[in-house]
């Protein structure tokens, strides 16, 4: 598969790569709002006829809610490696995400005046699965642990049933090991109004977090207000970082890697050194893709979304960073800490020849749900943050009030809102302040 090399400053040969934002279909858009709507005015009803359509022809309510067994049978039901590797990945997630809460914060001003900030979990969160054709276990990890260690006191998960109606077992295990309150076979854009609305079954909940396709994207986007969201996740992407020691196997292994996700994802490699370059481009051309297992997805990638930078200047490569802001960075570099300090906008860094991105998807601790599509501009990937929500507290002190009174009467009545001014009028005639 043969891949150009561009110039770091070639906008144009580069748009398709800087190319940011939530834009789904306008007939998807359309499809959700008419699923929503749908499954608001008709709860169950609607999905089990949106379930039997697009993934189990026999699928009955009874089939909705899924049993979550004790850890013998839970245990049984997948292979032994990877009930090793699901316990050991659960355990650096919740190592990782404790070290990230915090304390309340309380402090007394000089005249008394106290202040609070509380950190507080959601009381119910659902972290949407993606299955049918795959089974995702690790992203039951990724968005339960962190809302566990938060304090959610309700967890459900909801994920699309196989073809036989079924839910993946090893998914099964993993909600029972993250210790899942509820489990529905049940997925798509219906699965995401029935969490933020509610239905017979399913009772709504405070935010819905977790990677889907365009559907689930686009009714998550649509649903917000609801409820809350963790964020609209795109196609993958991954940018490599590499000079003149990498090595170029493993910088195209991690284009391979990523273009296996999905037709959509973007792949790209940044690097001063013009004879790495070459050498990756030489590597995608000896590859028979479609001889690879999804080659014809990655093959889709390399053709249309893949990306050989040469840049001239290392301000390029930086430039290149933060015009891509890429779901995922791997800096295959001789001294990362000549880049780290100049980067500021990534969804996840993985560094040294090492750290393959993989390790972050699965057994590293750090979170997969990550910004895509130019969102790591202005978001971050899931952490336990995201399933607490914070209030200030303020209890003025005698004095405070009284000296405060005069400022809080002028700006009230400047922005022309009297009744403002009269709730500090009270106070000050009170405190006879002048």
């Amino acid at each position: 598969m043969n891949v150009d090399i561009v110039n770091a400053i070639d906008r144009r040969a580069l748009a398709g790569l800087f190319r940011g934002g939530w834009e789904p279909p306008p007939d998807v858009s359309a499809k959700v709002a008419r699923i929503i709507a749908d499954v608001r005015a008709r709860g169950d009803a609607a999905l089990v006829e949106y379930t039997r359509r697009f993934d189990d022809p026999h699928y009955d309510i009874s089939r909705l809610r899924v049993p979550i067994p004790m850890f013998e049978g839970a245990r049984a039901l997948v292979p032994h490696e990877i009930v090793e590797a699901l316990a050991l990945a659960r355990e650096r997630v919740e190592k990782f995400h404790q070290r990230q809460l915090h304390g309340d914060l309380e402090y007394t001003d000089e005249d008394g005046t106290q202040y609070a900030l509380r950190y507080r979990p959601l009381d119910s969160v659902a972290a949407y699965v993606p299955g049918g054709t795959a089974a995702l276990p690790s992203s039951v990890i990724m968005s339960v642990v962190p809302a566990k260690i938060a304090g959610v006191s309700r967890t459900i998960v909801l994920t699309p049933p196989q073809r036989d109606g079924r839910v993946a077992p090893a998914v099964i295990f993993a909600c029972w090991l993250c210790d899942v309150d509820e489990l529905y076979a049940v997925g798509g854009a219906q699965a995401v109004a029935a969490a933020a609305y509610g239905t017979e079954s399913i009772t709504r909940v405070d935010k819905i977090v977790g990677p889907g396709n365009m559907w689930v994207t686009e009714a998550k986007r649509q649903v917000y207000g609801a409820c809350g969201v963790d964020g609209l996740a795109g196609p993958s992407e991954v940018l490599v970082v590499a000079d003149e020691s990498a090595k170029p196997l493993l910088v195209v292994g991690e284009l391979l890697a990523q273009a296996e996700h999905d037709p959509m994802a973007r792949v790209a490699v940044v690097s001063e050194s013009r004879a790495l370059l070459d050498a990756c481009a030489q590597e995608l051309a000896d590859i028979d893709v479609q001889a690879l297992p999804r080659g014809d997805i990655i093959a889709s990638v390399l053709e249309r979304n893949a990306y050989l930078i040469h840049a001239t200047k290392r301000k390029h490569v930086f430039r290149v960073i933060e015009r891509f802001c890429p779901e995922h960075l791997s800096l295959q570099v001789q001294d990362p800490q000549e880049y780290l300090p100049h980067i500021r906008r990534a969804g996840a860094i993985f560094v040294g020849e090492n750290t393959p991105v993989a390790c972050g998807d699965y057994i590293a601790g750090t979170n997969h749900v990550l910004p895509t599509s130019g969102a790591a501009r202005f978001s971050s990937g899931l952490h336990t943050d995201d399933f607490m929500r914070t209030f200030s507290v303020v209890c003025n002190s005698a004095q405070r009030m009284a000296e405060d009174a005069a400022m809080l009467v002028a700006l009230a009545e400047f922005e022309g809102l009297p009744q403002h001014a009269r709730t500090a009028l009270m106070r000050k005639a009170d405190s006879g302040a002048v």
